[in-house]
C-alpha cells in the first residue's frame, strides 16, 4: 500500500505539467474532476433513486444476481461444514479464504479485458457453469463419502474462479442493461442485493443442511444458478444489441495488462483514488473481522455464544441493507470521491471502537453503523469507477477495481487474522482500523491539491 501512496503522490504532481500526454492516453481525462463531481452530481439530482427498478432488464438482472449470491453463500455453509467434519483442518479453512479471493487478485483484469472483446453474457454463463460444477462436485464427493483434501482444494479453487467471471462481467453487462441516468442507483441496488444474498444465504443454507442433509442440499444448490444462465441465453443485451459497434479490441496479454491498466488509471484522479481506497480497505480490514466474530462474541457476551455470534453478524448485514434502502430511496450522499473517502474514514473509527468496546449492546450498535458505512462508501466507489471509466477501457478498469476491492481481501487474513493470533483480535482489528484511517487521510490530502489548484 505504501507503493500505491507514493505512486499516487507522483501522479498528482506530474498531472499538472503533463495534461497533453494524459489526454492522448485517455481521451476522457481532460474533465475528470468535473465528470466525478459535476456529472455524477447532476445525475444524482435529475434521476430518481429507484429509477433503475423501472427497467425490466435490470429487474431480471438483480433477481438472478441475488439468487446466485444466495447460492454462493449456501455452498459455503454446506461445504465448509463438511470439510470441518471430515478433516478438522484450520489450514484447509485458511486455504478456503485464499482460494476465494486470490482469483480476483490474479484474474480480474484479464476477465475484464475479455469482457471488452467478447459478450459479457457468455462470460457470466461460464461463471454459472463453474459454480454448478463445483456444487455437483461437492455433492458427488459427499455421496460416495470419499472426499479428500486435494479434491476439496480443487473445488474451492473452481468456486473462486467462477466468482471472477461472474462479478466482473456482471458489472460490465450493467452498462448495457441500464442507461447512464439509471447507473448510480443500479450500482447501489446491486451492492444491496449482494448483502441480501450474504444475509439470506447462510440462513437458507442452514435450513437446507438440516432439512435435506449435505448431499441433497448441495445438489439442490446447483439449480439456484440455473435461472441466471437461462435468462442470459436470450437477454437482449451485449455487443450485438449496442447502438454503436465498438471497433476497439485490445489483445489480452496477462500481467502486462495489469501494469498498463494501472498506469493509465493513475492519470484519472477520481478512479485512482477509489482504487486506492478499495485496495487499502480490503487489505487492512476487508471482511476478515466477520471470520473473527466467534471470538468477539465469546469475549463480549455471557449467554449462548451461538446466538451472540449470529446477532453480531446480523447487525453488520442489517446495517448494510438499511443503507441500501435508505440511500436509494432518499437519494442522499451523491457519489463523490471526497465523500467516499470521508465515509470510509468514519468506518475506520467505528470499527476501531467496536474492537475496543467491552459492552455487547454498544458492539451491536457499532456493527450496525459499520455495515451502513461500508455499503455506502463501497457502492459509491464502485459507482464512481463505472461512471468515469472510459468506454474503450471499461472492462479492464472495472477488472482493476475488482482486483483491489476483492482480491486484496486475502491480505486481511494476515493483518487481522494472523496478527490477531499474536496480539488478540481486538487489538489487531483496532490497529488495522487506525492504519487504514491514516492512509485515507493521506489520500484525502493528496487528491485535494489538484482540485484547489484548479
Amino acid at each position: 500500500m505504501a507503493v500505491l501512496i507514493l505512486r499516487a503522490r507522483f501522479t498528482i504532481i506530474s498531472m499538472k505539467n503533463k495534461s497533453s500526454r494524459v489526454k492522448t492516453s485517455f481521451k476522457s481525462t481532460k474533465n475528470t474532476k468535473s465528470n466525478a463531481d459535476q456529472g455524477v452530481t447532476h445525475l444524482a439530482k435529475t434521476s430518481s433513486p429507484f429509477l433503475a427498478l423501472s427497467n425490466k432488464g435490470f429487474r431480471a438482472l438483480i433477481i438472478t444476481y441475488t439468487l446466485a449470491m444466495m447460492a454462493d453463500n449456501i455452498e459455503h455453509v454446506i461445504s465448509y461444514w463438511m470439510m470441518y467434519q471430515k478433516f478438522h483442518s484450520p489450514e484447509l479453512g485458511g486455504f478456503a479464504v485464499l482460494s476465494h479471493w486470490l482469483p480476483f487478485l490474479f484474474f480480474s483484469v484479464p476477465v475484464g479485458m475479455l469482457g471488452e472483446r467478447f459478450d459479457p453474457r457468455r462470460l457470466i454463463q461460464i461463471g454459472m457453469v463453474l459454480f454448478c460444477s463445483a456444487s455437483i462436485g461437492w455433492g458427488y464427493c459427499f455421496f460416495v463419502d470419499g472426499l479428500q483434501i486435494w479434491q476439496a482444494m480443487a473445488l474451492l479453487v473452481l468456486h473462486g474462479c467462477a466468482g471472477v467471471f461472474w462479478h466482473t462481467s456482471t458489472q460490465i453487462l450493467l452498462h448495457d442493461v441500464v442507461t447512464k441516468e439509471e447507473l448510480p442507483g443500479a450500482v447501489r441496488l446491486l451492492a444491496t442485493a449482494r448483502y441480501l444474498g450474504i444475509l439470506v444465504g447462510p440462513g437458507v443454507g442452514g435450513l437446507i443442511l438440516i432439512g435435506l442433509g449435505p448431499i441433497y442440499g448441495i445438489f439442490l444448490n446447483a439449480f439456484f444458478y440455473v435461472p441466471t444462465f437461462l435468462w442470459l441465453v436470450s437477454a437482449p443485451y451485449g455487443p450485438a444489441f449496442r447502438a454503436a459497434v465498438r471497433s476497439f479490441k485490445v489483445p489480452v496479454r496477462g500481467l502486462s495488462d495489469i501494469v498498463s491498466t494501472f498506469k493509465e488509471v493513475s492519470t484519472l484522479p477520481a478512479i485512482f483514488s477509489m482504487v486506492i481506497l478499495a485496495g487499502a480497505a480490503s487489505f487492512f480490514v476487508g471482511n476478515s473481522y466477520q471470520a473473527q466474530m466467534p471470538a468477539f462474541a465469546e469475549d463480549l457476551g455471557h449467554g449462548d455464544p451461538g446466538l451472540l455470534y449470529s446477532l453480531l453478524l446480523a447487525a453488520d448485514a442489517a446495517g448494510a441493507l438499511f443503507a441500501g434502502l435508505i440511500l436509494s430511496n432518499k437519494g442522499i450522499m451523491r457519489p463523490r470521491p471526497r465523500t467516499a473517502l470521508t465515509l470510509a474514514f468514519i468506518w475506520c473509527i467505528v470499527l476501531t471502537s467496536f474492537a475496543l468496546t467491552n459492552d455487547y449492546a454498544i458492539a451491536l450498535t457499532l456493527l450496525f453503523i459499520a455495515g451502513f458505512l461500508e455499503l455506502s462508501f463501497s457502492s459509491m466507489a464502485q459507482t464512481l469507477v463505472q461512471l468515469n471509466a472510459p468506454e474503450e477501457h471499461r472492462g479492464r478498469v472495472i477488472g482493476l477495481f475488482n482486483m483491489f476491492s476483492l482480491g486484496m481481501r486475502a491480505g486481511a487474513g494476515i493483518t487481522v487474522g494472523l496478527t490477531g493470533g499474536l496480539i488478540g483480535v481486538h487489538w489487531s482489528l483496532g490497529l488495522s482500523g487506525v492504519l487504514l484511517a491514516a492512509i485515507i487521510l493521506v489520500v484525502l490530502y493528496m487528491f485535494r491539491q489538484p482540485q484547489e489548484s484548479k
